[in-house]
This record gives structure tokens, sequence and C-alpha cells, in this order.
């Protein structure tokens, strides 16, 4: 996973692409070979380091019963963002949009439980990419970004990622072909292993 550029990961259910998430953050361990990054293998790293260095969106994206605000405050609490941040986050996420139209705007508490504003499950996934956009990480880790979106804004979204992604490492994993395009190189895993690697066009080829 080259630093600074988008890597993608495809490749069919069960070939090892979320396992691979998994070990990326120390979910567990490897039983055999090692993970580094710049060459330190990450098991010499505390946890609590290294994972303030990564942020990770998982394919169904927590949803708090909270205000929108503190939903995308939460991706960095430790920082306290001032609502500039949250804003801007918002914007990156796609997520602006959605929580303007709402009635109280960014203070408005998202989720049925208490009678609030409930959002679709596309709408919540651009809440929770605004989240993860909030967190200044190194290592940026997206399971399946776009895949409760309608085309449309599926299409949005992807017109302002790589300027989202500027300065960070990101690594996307997808079954949209629309999504592993804008990559810098894309991989394809099979039964646990990386079977081909390149850009678009050359694994076309």
């Amino acid at each position: 996973i080259p630093a600074g550029k988008i890597t993608a990961l495809v490749g069919e259910n069960g070939a090892g692409k979320s396992t691979l998430i998994k070990l990326l953050c120390r979910f567990y361990d490897p039983e055999q070979g090692r993970i580094s990054w710049d060459d330190v293998d990450i098991r010499e790293v505390r946890q609590a380091d290294l994972r303030r260095r990564i942020t990770v969106l998982f394919q169904q994206p927590f949803a708090y019963h909270e205000t929108a605000a503190d939903n995308i405050a939460f991706g960095d609490l430790a920082s306290n963002p001032e609502r500039p941040e949250i804003e801007a986050a918002a914007v990156q996420g796609g997520a602006d949009h959605v929580i303007r139209k709402l009635p109280k705007g960014f203070e408005t508490v998202l989720g049925k439980w208490f009678g609030n504003a409930e959002l679709s499950t596309g709408e919540w996934q651009r809440v929770a990419l605004a989240r993860a956009f909030l967190r200044k990480a190194d290592l940026v880790i997206l399971d399946e970004p776009t895949s409760a979106m309608d085309s449309w804004a599926e299409a949005e979204w992807l017109r302002r990622f790589r300027r989202m992604a500027q300065g960070c490492t990101v690594l996307v994993i997808t079954h949209r072909f629309t999504t592993a395009m804008r990559a810098d190189i894309i991989h394809v895993m099979a039964d646990g292993r990386i079977l081909e690697s390149g850009g678009h066009a050359a694994l076309l080829a």
C-alpha cells in the first residue's frame, strides 16, 4: 500500500478483504508473516499509538442517537473539534446537504429512538464518511464506502474523493467498478492472496 496514494482492494465475498482490515487494525495478529509500516512491524507499536494513526469506516457504519454534529465529532473526540471543522468534514463526506435539510440542521438529533430524524442507509453512510475524514489519520481505510448510495450520490462523492484524500494513504475495499477505477493501484484478491495488481487500464487489458 504506497504512502500518499489511493489503493483499491477488490475481490469476491470471502476473498479475505475484511480480514485484512482487522489485521491492519491489530484486532488480531497474523499467525505467519508480518505487517510492517515504514519497515516497522506493527506488533512493535503500542496499539493505542497505531490506532491513533488509522481511521476506519466499516461496511455497516454505526449510528449514534445524538445530534448530527456529535455524530461527526465522535470521529475525533480527543481533539475536541470545533463547529467549522465538523461542517468542513460534512462537506467532504457529502453529508452537508443531508444535514442542512434537517429541522435543526447540525443540532438535529438523529435516529428513531427518541422520535427524531431517521436517515436512510445511504445518508448514514455519508455521515459516517464525514466522521472518518474529520479524524486526521495517516491511513484511511474505507470498506464499501459507497455501497448504500444511489448512483447520483456516488458520482457526486467520487468527484470530491481525490481532493479529500490528498495527503493521506487510503485503502478502499469495494465491489463497485466506478469506485475502484479512481484508485492509483488496484489489487485483485482471491482466497486470501493477491492475484494481480495494476492500474484500471492495465488490469482491463
